[in-house]
C-alpha cells in the first residue's frame, strides 16, 4: 500500500510540474505575441532609425533655411495631411527640370551649392577637395532609405553612388501644385534642405518621381519620418496629394501618430 501511495504522489507532483511548465510556455507565448504587436513588428515602422539625414534639415551653423511658400504648420504629420487638398494628377506631357531653375544653385547664400551643402550636413568624417571649403571630396553615412553604411568618394565613377532626393520628386510636384507657383517658389522647393537627403543611388534611381504611393524606403525604421517630411514639404509649397498618396501615407502614420512635422524653427 505505501509503495501504491508513493507511486501516486509521484504522478501527482509530475503532472503538476507538466502543468506548471506548460502554463509557463504559454505566458512566453503570449509575451512573444504581445511584443510582435506593440514593439516587435510596429517598432519597424517607428519614427527615429540612426542616419543624421533622418532628423536633421540644416546646419545653422554654416547653412541657412530657405524661405518657403508657407511656414510648415506645427502639430503631427496626421493632423497636417487631413488639412492637404486631395486632387488628380495634373498633366506632365509640359513638365521640364529647367522649371525649378539651374541645378544645385547657392539659393541661401552661404558660399556653397546646394549639393555639397546636403553633403555635408549628412555625411561624417567629410573631407573636401583641395583648395575647397564647399566641394565635398569624400565622406559616410548611415544611409536612411536602405539603413546600410555607405561611404561617398567623389569621382567620375563613384560620385553617383550617393545622390541627393527631392523627397518630393520635383516631377510629381508639378502634378501637384509646382505649376502654380512662381519661378522663384519652384527655385525654393528644389533648393530647400526640407526637401533633399543624401540618398544611395540606385535606391534613388528605384524611387524615380514617385510618391509614397507607388514609393517607400526599404528601411522601414525611416518610414515615419519620410512620410511626415513629404507631408511637410506639400504643406510648405502648397502642394496637394492624391487619394491614393494620401492613404498610403496614413497607413505608414498608423503606426506613428505622434510622428511630428519636420520644422526649421
Amino acid at each position: 500500500m505505501s509503495t501504491t501511495w508513493t507511486a501516486y504522489r509521484r504522478a501527482r507532483r509530475q503532472s503538476r510540474q507538466a502543468w506548471a511548465l506548460l502554463l509557463l510556455l504559454a505566458v512566453g507565448a503570449a509575451a512573444g505575441l504581445a511584443w510582435f504587436f506593440t514593439s516587435g513588428q510596429f517598432a519597424t515602422a517607428g519614427p527615429t532609425g540612426t542616419g543624421p539625414s533622418e532628423v536633421r534639415v540644416y546646419d545653422p551653423a554654416w547653412m541657412k533655411p530657405v524661405r518657403p511658400v508657407l511656414p510648415v504648420p506645427a502639430g503631427t504629420a496626421a493632423e497636417a495631411l487631413e488639412n492637404l487638398p486631395v486632387k488628380g494628377r495634373a498633366a506632365k506631357d509640359n513638365y521640364e527640370r529647367t522649371e525649378f531653375g539651374q541645378a544645385w544653385l547657392d539659393v541661401d547664400r552661404n558660399g556653397c551649392d546646394t549639393r555639397n551643402d546636403v553633403l555635408r550636413r549628412d555625411l561624417s568624417d567629410v573631407s573636401f577637395t583641395e583648395g575647397s571649403k564647399c566641394r565635398v571630396a569624400a565622406g559616410q553615412f548611415q544611409e536612411p532609405y536602405t539603413g546600410q553604411h555607405v561611404a561617398f568618394r567623389r569621382g567620375p565613377e563613384t560620385s553617383a553612388a550617393v545622390q541627393i532626393d527631392h523627397v518630393v520628386a520635383l516631377a510629381d510636384s508639378w502634378q501637384k501644385g509646382a505649376q502654380q507657383l512662381t519661378a522663384a517658389q519652384r527655385q525654393s522647393l528644389a533648393n530647400d534642405p526640407l526637401n533633399l537627403v543624401a540618398a544611395d543611388g540606385p535606391e534613388n534611381g528605384k524611387k524615380g518621381a514617385g510618391d509614397a504611393a507607388t514609393w517607400l524606403p526599404a528601411n522601414k525604421n525611416i518610414r515615419c519620418h519620410y512620410v511626415a517630411r513629404q507631408i511637410s514639404v506639400k504643406a510648405a509649397y502648397r502642394l496637394w496629394v492624391t487619394q491614393a498618396e494620401k492613404d498610403a501615407m496614413k497607413r505608414v502614420l498608423s503606426a506613428c501618430p505622434g510622428q511630428e512635422t519636420i520644422r526649421t524653427d
